[in-house]
Parts: structure tokens; C-alpha cells; sequence
């Protein structure tokens, strides 16, 4: 595993982050004791980052379930505070709607208790819109509870593909770190917020690697999902045939000559770029977790090969455009 320092925070975390969307059942049932066992699966294997949230169901109670049975070194531990306003997806809302006075302090002191930690490393909101920067209170509250211990960095999640939304607030100096959707098929964030965080010494977490998994080549014209699973209706934005072609093309220009696998390409290709700081997985699944944390060690795409893939392959869809602007 290699590791990076995290932004202003300067704590060395792995280049892959456990992402634990998945302990939460978006991605399928599974036995609690096997979420569990997942947790310390990737911790044994040197991922030291977990990205969690409010909004993720029990994934918090989870991890905190394995993180009491973690004998090693406490790993960096990311969440996100759950907004009220579900509205806030989609589109902008006020911040008074997501996120009321003491939401911020009542969510937060929610997420230690099920974490059962006295400090979360870095506290998120999960929903951010830039017409909230002209409203002082939320980031007076996330100072507070810095000085107070409960939390040690702060950080945005961007909603969307909207990746510029969030350039000047990283531009402010008020925040340690920005999360944000970066895979194949959507590299718009290295045109500019990448970058900028770089400049300005902010983390980046990039999410969505696999793009839900569609970057493994799983998905076929009759596979379904369970009720319930996010994926349900996110590849059906599109016929499927569509996302099959160019995973396809994908597969056939560049495994196995510069990857093992459609997964360890699409890990090799976000981890390229300096600025990103960590990219954070789904690691619900012992098995996948294992492949994709190898591929961290695996020799880097040759730079004509990245910018190759980066103008040629790239295809953004906008998730929130089936869910809330049907």
C-alpha cells in the first residue's frame, strides 16, 4: 500500500480508502458479521482511511462494531453530517433547510457515539451548494466542534458532477478536504478543482471509482438487482447495450497490456494524478477489496496512455438526473 499526507492535516493515509457506502445494504444483503469482517480484511491489508456517513444506514454502528475488535493503529476516520432537506441532491436548497442550527453538532455527536471514537479525523457535509458560503453559522459550528476535539478536519462532499461548485470555498482556506465523483467515463474534476485543491493544499478524495462497479465489466443486459440496491436504476439512465460498448472498448484497448483487469485500470487511472489524495472503494466484499488494493502497487499507467483514456474514453452521466430531474 502506498500512502499520501492528508492535506493540512499532514496524517499518511492509504491511496485507497475503505468506502462504506456497502456496510450500509445499497449494494446488496449481507451478514453483519461479515461487514465486519470485511472492515478488518482491509485494514490488515494497510488501508488505514474509512469514508462513512450519517445518511448510509447502520454503516456507522457497523464499522464501530469493528473498530472495537481493531487491535492495530486507529485508522483516519472520514464521515458525513446527514442533511435534513432531501431536496438537496438534485439541486440547491437553502442551508438552513439542510442544515438548521445545531443539526451540525446534533449529527456529529450522533456519529461518535455509534463509532464509539472521541474524534472523527474528518467531518463532511454531505450536501454543499456555494450560495451557502454568505451564511456564517454552519462553518462557525464546524469550527466549534474542531476546538472542542469531536472533530479534527473539515471537509465538503460535492453532490454531483458540478465539480466546479466547490472552487471557492478551496480557495477560502476554511476547509481540509473535498470529496468528489472522479472515474474513467468522468475525469471533469482534473480540468479544475483537482488542481486547485493541489495548489491550495486541500485533500481530495475521489469516489465512484468503479463508477458503481460498472468499470469491473459486471454488468450485463439481463443482469438484475435486488430492491433496494442503488444501482437499481443507475445503469438504466441509458440502454445498457451503451455502457456495455464502451466498457468493452475499454477492455479491449488497454487489458491486459497496461492492467490486469477493467477494475485495476479504472484504480490505476484515478490514483494517476498527484492532486488526488486517496480514492475511496467499496470493500463491502473481501474478495474485490483484495484485487483492488492490489492494484495500488501495480506499475502506473505510462502518461500518453492516461491523457489517451482521459480525451478519448470519457462519457458523464449525471446519477441525479434519473433520481430527481426525471
Amino acid at each position: 500500500m502506498k500512502y499520501n499526507a492528508f492535506g493540512k492535516l499532514g496524517t499518511e493515509v492509504s491511496r485507497l480508502g475503505y468506502g462504506a457506502m456497502g456496510l450500509g445494504g445499497v449494494f446488496g444483503r449481507h451478514e453483519e458479521k461479515d461487514l465486519v469482517r470485511s472492515v478488518l480484511n482491509s485494514l490488515e491489508k494497510g488501508v488505514n482511511l474509512i469514508d462513512t456517513a450519517r445518511n448510509y444506514g447502520e454503516s456507522e454502528r457497523i464499522l464501530g462494531l469493528a473498530l472495537r475488535e481493531w487491535k492495530g493503529e486507529k485508522p483516519f476516520i472520514a464521515s458525513k453530517i446527514q442533511s435534513k432537506d432531501q431536496n438537496g441532491w438534485g439541486g440547491p436548497v437553502p442551508v438552513e433547510s439542510a442544515f438548521p442550527k445545531g443539526w451540525l453538532r446534533e449529527s456529529t455527536e450522533k456519529s461518535l457515539q455509534l463509532l464509539g471514537v472521541e474524534t472523527i479525523d474528518l467531518m463532511q457535509l454531505h450536501q454543499y451548494w456555494p450560495h451557502w458560503d454568505y451564511v456564517d453559522y454552519w462553518m462557525d459550528e464546524l469550527l466549534q466542534l474542531k476546538q472542542e476535539g469531536k472533530i479534527r478536519g473539515i471537509g465538503i462532499s460535492i453532490p454531483d458532477q458540478r465539480h466546479d461548485i466547490a472552487l471557492s470555498l478551496v480557495q477560502s482556506g476554511k476547509i481540509d478536504a473535498v470529496q468528489t465523483v472522479f472515474h474513467i467515463f468522468d475525469p471533469l474534476a482534473l480540468d479544475c478543482l483537482i488542481p486547485f485543491c493541489q495548489e491550495n493544499n486541500v485533500a481530495v478524495i475521489a469516489r465512484c471509482i468503479l463508477d458503481e462497479g460498472g468499470l469491473t465489466g459486471f454488468l450485463k443486459e439481463d443482469t438484475k438487482f435486488e430492491d433496494g440496491d442503488f444501482r437499481k436504476s443507475y445503469f438504466d439512465y441509458l440502454p445498457r447495450h451503451l455502457y456495455i460498448e464502451r466498457v468493452d472498448r475499454l477492455r479491449e484497448a488497454y487489458v491486459p497490456k497496461y492492467a490486469n483487469t477493467l477494475a485495476e485500470l479504472a484504480i490505476k487511472f484515478v490514483l494517476h494524478h498527484p492532486g488526488v489524495t486517496t480514492a475511496v472503494s467499496s470493500m463491502h466484499v473481501p474478495q474485490y477489496a483484495d484485487e483492488n488494493i492490489a492494484a495500488v502497487d501495480g506499475v502506473p499507467l505510462p502518461e500518453p496512455i492516461f491523457e489517451e483514456i482521459r480525451r478519448y474514453h470519457r462519457w458523464v452521466r449525471n446519477l441525479y438526473e434519473t433520481k430527481y430531474w426525471r
